[in-house]
């Protein structure tokens, strides 16, 4: 009989440390998801961002210099140009690797079918662009604007004829895909025509616009070698208050804060590079991009802190209730070890060192779990693997000590007042 009480007291202890063991390994596993995926998380969120647009304009230092003071636009037809062959530098500066790809641009007009003026725009589509160490980037406004509807197929490079036409522009002149246009290009004696590859809907000013191949116009305007305007999508940290100093002013800098600021992947100090390696260019961030882009990436994080958070405390919550009510089970077990001289530190360590050891069963498990559910948010979210970061193993295993003892607290406070005399009585 006494044996037979003895295993179904072992039993159900067997019992509530397994469910204190799958509790901890419950809120270690989103614990360690979430940490992964928010130390992870900046960024696969800038490079979905990324799809939406670039986040730096360069210009010739000239012509930015008069917009800032008049706030007139000239790169157009300004006489001041960037050099297409200084492009590949871009690719060589200390952030080169956050640079996710850029387009350059040349602007003209050109006369349509009945003699109206039509904006027309040379770039790059999808270019292959050899850079100065030995490499090549993949570049150009299919990548830099991917968000564009289009109807038809991208031009190629290679087609000096493809066209691609802005929605509105193609409703005026009632252009579809596989249609011809007639234009002659500022510069150009006579018409050419235009094979119209594709039909896109930006929702922008581009709507009203035709582009095609860079070549083609820089031929045209006798411009070799001459683009107007550099558009770069690069991958940034959000800005903070050395950023928007130096924004400012790179010299008001001490040179521990340069240091700071220049090998930081700011938007600010990535344009600052820019400058170093384009010949008269001024890089300027597109502030409402960059700062958007900072703000949803704190958001972000700021969300996946908060389920860490709340994860956890539901796992404090869970063993705090599984211990109380495991010590009141039994409690003639400790009223027991007392009447027999336990002191109330032997009994509450005895209990600690159970709960302990299914703690660390449970946060080895969690933890590995954690991982499998980070790759899962990974590659459903962001179409990408989530790297494991070294720092979030100490983190889990002092959260899990922390959640730990932070659940026992109430059972332990049940335990020391139990009085021996009383339990064993049935009181």
């Amino acid at each position: 009989m006494f044996w037979r009480m003895l295993q179904g007291a072992l039993a159900r202890q067997r019992r509530r440390l397994f469910m204190v063991a799958l509790t901890i390994a419950l809120g270690v596993s989103l614990t360690t998801a979430m940490l992964n995926v928010m130390l992870d998380v900046g960024d696969k969120v800038n490079r979905e961002l990324k799809a939406y647009g670039a986040n730096i304009t360069v210009t010739p230092r000239a012509t930015s210099v008069v917009k800032d003071l008049y706030g007139v636009e000239t790169a157009e037809g300004s006489g001041q140009y960037l050099q297409e062959a200084d492009l590949g530098k871009i690719k060589t500066i200390f952030w080169a690797n956050n640079i996710v790809t850029f387009a350059p641009s040349l602007f003209t007009d050109a006369v349509g079918p009945d003699g109206q003026t039509i904006p027309v725009v040379g770039t790059w589509f999808d270019h292959e662009l050899p850079l100065p160490t030995g490499d090549t980037a993949a570049t150009g406004i299919k990548a830099l604007k991917s968000w564009w509807d289009v109807q038809g197929s991208w031009v190629t490079d290679t087609d000096n004829q493809g066209a691609m036409v802005g929605s509105l522009l193609a409703a005026k002149l009632g252009l579809r895909p596989g249609d011809t246009i007639a234009l002659r290009l500022a510069g150009g004696q006579q018409a050419e025509r235009f094979n119209v590859t594709g039909v896109f809907n930006s929702g922008g000013n581009e709507d009203e616009q035709i582009f095609v191949p860079l070549r083609k116009v820089q031929q045209a305007l006798h411009l070799d070698g001459k683009i107007s305007k550099v558009e770069v999508s690069a991958i940034t940290t959000p800005e903070n208050e050395l950023a928007r100093k130096a924004a400012q002013d790179p010299k008001s800098l001490s040179l521990k804060e340069w240091e700071t600021w220049y090998c930081t992947a700011y938007v600010s100090s990535i344009s600052y590079q820019i400058e170093e390696v384009i010949n008269g260019a001024r890089a300027k961030p597109v502030r409402q991009v960059a700062e958007s882009e900072g703000a949803i990436l704190q958001k972000t994080q700021l969300l996946m802190l908060l389920i860490t958070v709340l994860s956890l405390a539901g796992s404090a919550l869970g063993i705090s209730n599984l211990l109380s009510a495991s010590v009141m089970e039994r409690s003639k077990e400790i009223g027991l070890l007392k009447a027999l001289g336990a002191t109330d530190g032997a009994v509450a360590l005895l209990v600690l060192v159970e709960i302990l050891l299914a703690g660390a069963g449970g946060g080895l498990v969690g933890y590995f779990a954690g991982l499998g559910f980070a790759q899962i948010i990974g590659w459903s979210v962001f179409g990408s693997a989530v790297a494991a970061k070294g720092m979030v193993v100490p983190l889990v295993m002092v959260l899990v000590a922390l959640v730990t003892l932070a659940g026992s607290l109430p059972a332990m406070r049940m335990l020391l007042t139990l009085r021996p005399a009383e339990v064993l009585h049935g009181r």
